[in-house]
């Protein structure tokens, strides 16, 4: 005891939970009334269904699959209509638990989703907004049985690796489909995106065999990002003060080294938007987790620049859907103690929330068939200098994720005539809208009529006509 009276007094909590066994100080302080422990799959679900309860007009629970062991998958939806994609209104989530020791992360969704309840329902105008113009979705558990072993050792005893992978002992992290080497291979043939696409690259047969090792739990996930048109995403790990942003693999299987895509800027922005607003990494005089010193670069870093990931989903969302995502690590810490967790809360609460608030920068808008104002799905949506395209949605409706600017974008689809428009995007957190009507070409009009059974309209006639007669005289030209 270091002081001159003797009267030291060190606190000690004890209980037989093995989580909640550490010295502390001084009571960490929050104003929000959670219960703030860690929750086991049961605990989980019932705390899930008590905020679904609270708050049935804007939340549902639902299960995006199972685990190895037949553990529900469970989603949180926060939306002022949920259970419906709302034309016009991005889409986005949050993913933690990916490696079941890795446990912050399933806290801090666990306590955002009440935290959006309660507030909504005091007015609070920022959760109001997010509510009622986002449609949101928590998934605290992506790996359930790897908790569930973690949080039976628990803080103390779990480790750096238990519960780590799932109960198939496959990590989570590296086994979605490496579409970076296809990738990466046709830009090298200079086939990029004339042969392959720059965008919604499609998974490998090897992949979706029957044989191939990918675990039910990455299975459910794909499956979750194709039927929902997510536009932005983080996911929650542990054992770092740090956002990393794709790519997470390198070129030519290098240890690490710097590997942007072809949106480098605006994912910097959002892993300094999470990083700057975050309390602990924020800190300029907090000590150094391990031995990497992120503070000298704000905390972010490219994934491949730290070390190569191949089969991440930060880089198969990007490269397979529209979804842009990062990778937050919350804490140095991987299971921090009960006692920390208000704390934890207070580090991330402002960064979660404003994270979310970023799916609403960029460009958006519908794109419709100017005959019958009716949505195009599948659309390819272009901007010009920036190789990576996104698509429409099933009701023609696109979200496009860019920093302030100008932009030219280029609206293409399958039977109809390309659109150009130059569309700019403000310092204002809400996109700009940029709708797009297309005109099908004669020969898709024709194709339609002549399914129909119908009769071709004389001035489709004419325009056919002078299609023929370009096509003979450009012949006649070149010969």
């Amino acid at each position: 005891c270091l002081s001159e009276d003797n009267d030291c007094t060190l606190h000690l909590f004890f209980s037989t939970d093995p989580n909640n066994i550490l010295f502390w100080d001084e009571e960490p302080v929050t104003t929000d009334k959670f219960d703030f422990r860690h929750h086991n799959y049961k605990e989980m679900r019932r705390l899930m269904k008590a905020v679904n309860e609270e708050c049935p007009d804007i939340t549902r629970v639902y299960s995006i699959g199972k685990s190895y062991l037949g553990l529900k998958m469970y989603v949180m939806e926060i939306s002022d209509n949920p259970g419906q994609h709302e034309v016009g209104e991005p889409e986005f989530r949050y993913v933690a638990g990916m490696h079941g020791n890795e446990v912050l992360g399933r806290e801090l969704l666990l306590y955002l989703m009440q935290y959006m309840c309660r507030e909504y329902k005091h007015g609070n105008h920022r959760v109001v907004r997010l509510v009622e113009e986002t449609r949101i979705h928590l998934l605290p558990s992506m790996n359930p049985d790897g908790y569930e072993q973690a949080y039976k050792l628990g803080s103390e005893l779990s480790g750096w690796a238990i519960g780590r992978w799932t109960y198939e002992g496959i990590d989570l992290n590296h086994n979605f489909a490496d579409l970076n080497t296809i990738l990466y291979d046709a830009e090298e043939r200079e086939e990029v995106p004339h042969k392959v696409p720059n965008h919604y690259i499609p998974i490998p047969e090897y992949y979706v065999s029957e044989d191939a090792l990918v675990a039910p739990e990455t299975r459910a996930v794909i499956d979750w990002m194709q039927k929902i048109p997510f536009v932005l995403s983080a996911n929650l790990h542990g054992g770092e003060l740090v956002v990393t942003y794709p790519f997470d693999m390198t070129r030519d299987w290098r240890p690490k080294d710097l590997t942007p895509t072809a949106d480098d800027s605006f994912f910097r922005w959002l892993a300094f938007v999470y990083a700057s607003t975050n309390h602990a990494m924020s800190e300029t005089d907090r000590r150094v987790c391990h031995t990497d010193d992120f503070m000298r670069e704000g905390n972010v870093i490219n994934g491949a620049n730290w070390h190569t990931v191949p089969g991440s989903m930060n880089d198969f969302s990007y490269l397979h859907t529209n979804c842009f995502e990062v990778t937050v690590e919350l804490s140095c810490d991987k299971f921090p103690h009960e006692r920390e967790l208000p704390q934890e809360w207070e580090n991330n609460k402002e960064s979660l929330l404003v994270y979310m608030e970023q799916v609403h920068r960029g460009i958006k808008g519908v794109v419709r068939d100017k005959d019958t104002n009716q949505g195009i799905a599948d659309a390819i949506i272009s901007v010009d200098y920036i190789n990576h395209d996104i698509r429409t949605a099933f009701d023609g409706d696109y979200w496009r994720l860019l920093n302030p600017g100008e932009y030219e974008v280029t609206v293409r689809s399958e039977g109809y005539f390309p659109v150009k428009k130059f569309c700019r995007v403000t310092y204002d957190n809400h996109a700009t809208i940029c709708d797009f009507l297309l005109t099908k070409t004669p020969k898709q009009r024709l194709q339609e009529i002549l399914a129909r059974g119908g009769k071709i309209p004389k001035d489709l006639m004419l325009r056919l006509r002078r299609l023929r007669l370009r096509k003979l005289k450009s012949r006649r030209h070149s010969q």
